[in-house]
């Protein structure tokens, strides 16, 4: 009978994915941390002319251009299972799609507006066969939406760059519409991990924590970033990793290449690059979500695909070092960053100069029972002073992150933070 149990267990528990099965903010703010890397998806008809979603508007194109480009738009080649398994094969665990940028274009089969990709010659709904093709993976899905709209006439601002004010607009009116369309996009592709709104202008933190409100009467345990008006859930760094912060939950947002959407011959980040910059959210307690810009036909670059999958290959060997952990117990430094789970640090050396390397990190209050270098290979350790000094072999020094596990003869997870 226990057997049978067990196995019921067990598929349930593979029925449900990574993703979250909480019922508070808080339970699935732990689950989102846990999963550390999320994919990012900047989309729309402007990926037609290769320039910025929103900020092109008005600026290398007339508004009247831009916002004419739908009329084009057709990607015939987009298939959302495949986005999904880019994102898996690169070990992350949740996507973030834009459904409304600034520039007010609906990537959804909205009932609010006639600016939306069913009156493309596309006419298929992108995010309800994205959510559909996440459902069945097990990756938690979240949606961009824009605070800000520059071609909604009610909202108070437009294009270029949100710095135009209109003559007339109606700022409650627009209010409502944004909270009607949140809405709309929980009830048809919830439940969700997160409502990720950007570029707030004219709403205030009265005005922002309205909308949070409002929306989580439909789910009252959705996470909602800082960008509202409001404070929100976490905060979000932008194109830089953030700092030590493990008080309140952050995210930083980064662009594989240099653009957010689409860019012709973009500037993709190298492996390296890449990977450090996930270790070092992870060790500076927060999460990273990476952006890619597919292109006009719907498929994701291939070079940015190359590069995604090989951070994968890294994560099935060393995600152990980052999924589920927290940063610390010892505060980033620039040779690199630690995080923790249960006893266990592991030390992530980033760069390093001179020979025979030595790590010297201070005492927590806890003995220090083993040390290895990931790989199998002991490292050698003493006491010195109240600190505790690492050696080991030169050559086992590898080329993106040397990771040195030290094992405690205790739970460290509540130690504060020091410095290095």
């Amino acid at each position: 009978m226990k057997k049978i149990i067990l196995l019921f267990f067990c598929l349930a528990l593979f029925a449900c994915g990574n993703k979250p099965t909480t019922t508070t903010v808080q339970e699935r703010l732990e689950w989102w941390k846990d999963a550390r890397f999320g994919m990012f998806i900047h989309w729309g008809p402007v990926s037609i002319k290769g320039t910025e979603i929103g900020w092109s508007r008005g600026r290398e194109w007339t508004v009247e251009e831009y916002d004419g480009l739908y009329r084009q738009f057709n990607p015939v080649n987009f298939d959302a299972d495949e986005w999904v398994r880019v994102a898996k094969a690169a070990g992350m665990k949740y996507i973030v799609f834009t459904s409304k940028h600034h520039d007010g274009f609906c990537m959804w089969d909205t009932k609010y507006t006639d600016f939306n990709i069913m009156n493309s010659p596309f006419r298929r709904d992108v995010m309800k066969e994205l959510s559909e093709a996440c459902k069945k993976e097990g990756i938690a899905l979240g949606f961009y939406h824009s605070t800000c709209d520059w071609h909604n006439p009610d909202f108070p601002l437009t294009s270029p760059g949100g710095k135009v004010k209109r003559e007339t607009s109606n700022l409650d009116r627009y209010t409502e519409y944004l909270k009607n369309q949140s809405v709309e996009i929980i009830k048809n592709y919830g439940p969700l991990l997160v409502m990720w709104y950007d570029v707030p202008q004219q709403f205030d933190s009265v005005r922002g924590q309205g909308v949070i409100d409002h929306i989580r009467k439909i789910q009252p345990d959705i996470l909602v970033n800082n960008r509202t008006g409001a404070r929100g859930d976490f905060d979000t760094p932008e194109q830089r990793i953030g700092s030590f912060q493990n008080t309140r939950a952050w995210e930083t947002c980064m662009t594989i290449g240099r653009q957010w959407a689409w860019k012709p011959d973009d500037d993709v980040k190298s492996l390296e690059q890449c990977l450090h910059n996930l270790i070092r959210s992870a060790g500076g307690d927060g999460n990273l979500l990476f952006n890619v810009g597919p292109r006009p036909d719907g498929t994701i670059e291939p070079l940015q695909v190359e590069r995604l999958k090989e951070m994968g290959q890294w994560l099935n060997k060393y995600g152990y070092t980052i999924y589920g952990t927290r940063g610390g117990p010892f505060k980033p430094t620039d040779w690199g960053v630690s995080t923790r789970k249960g006893n266990k640090v592991y030390l992530h050396l980033l760069k390093w100069s001179g020979s025979s390397p030595e790590i010297t990190v201070p005492d927590i209050g806890i003995k220090m029972v083993s040390v290895m270098i990931a790989g199998g290979e002991k490292a050698e350790f003493r006491e010195v002073n109240g600190t505790c000094v690492i050696g080991f072999d030169e050559k086992l020094l590898q080329p993106v992150n040397t990771i040195i596990e030290i094992e405690y003869a205790g739970d460290i997870m509540n130690v504060n933070p020091v410095d290095l």
